[in-house]
């Protein structure tokens, strides 16, 4: 299994032959998709989709209701392409068994309707890989690799941290890093390595196209 960063939430996994590609939004640069044997969104906001990017590839689209309905009216000549899944669907996706979890974003504020969101589990070989979205809501089931939010306007650092220690996966790589200065990442970058480390998970923040 091999895990790229491509900018913000972007990840690019490769597996047994397959690409999937997660979450190109207008943060991450262009050619993320190239290659790609599939591409899941898990939600509208633009830092998670963007048309562009899923323009660049003829694979197939994975992702919830409400994206489609965003396809279908801004970018209808992706509307072939979707496949919508459901809250715990499973589908496999070039081959790779995914599983769809939880249905919503996180509180952005309380007087503001939530969003619809899902997190997707893949499972290569022997290794899970959890992207959450924009939310914490964990898979309730083992996960070896999270890919753990670390700064965004729905989340205070504590939060973050809490939610990847409840996970408990041994691994934890940083998405979600674009809304802080350099000197805010560095600030959440030790709270996350300092809790995690003391619960003998490790932590790390991969630069833009740095593999794990």
């Amino acid at each position: 299994m091999r895990l790229t960063k491509l900018g913000h939430s972007c990840i690019r996994i490769e597996h047994d032959g397959a690409v999937i590609v997660l979450d190109p939004g207008v943060f991450t640069a262009p050619g993320a998709t190239d290659g790609a044997d599939a591409v899941l969104i898990t939600h509208e906001h633009p830092d998670h989709y963007d048309a562009a990017h899923l323009r660049a590839t003829d694979a197939p689209i994975f992702t919830i209701a409400a994206v489609a309905a965003q396809i279908r009216e801004g970018a209808p000549d992706l509307a072939e392409r979707v496949t919508i899944v459901g809250p715990g669907e499973a589908f496999a996706p070039a081959g790779i068994p995914v599983t769809a979890v939880g249905e919503l974003h996180a509180v952005i504020h309380p007087e503001m309707q939530r969003f619809d969101n899902s997190g997707y589990l893949l499972t290569l070989g022997d290794t899970t890989v959890f992207h959450p979205g924009d939310a914490l809501t964990g898979p309730d089931r083992p996960v070896d690799v999270l890919l753990a939010p670390v700064c965004a306007p729905w989340m205070k650092v504590a939060e973050g941290i809490d939610f990847a220690r409840s996970v408990g996966a041994p691994r934890n790589v940083a998405i979600h890093d674009r809304v802080y200065s350099d000197a805010g990442l560095a600030i959440a970058d030790n709270h996350f390595g300092r809790f995690l480390g003391a619960a003998g998970l490790d932590y790390r923040r991969l630069a833009d196209g740095a593999e794990l």
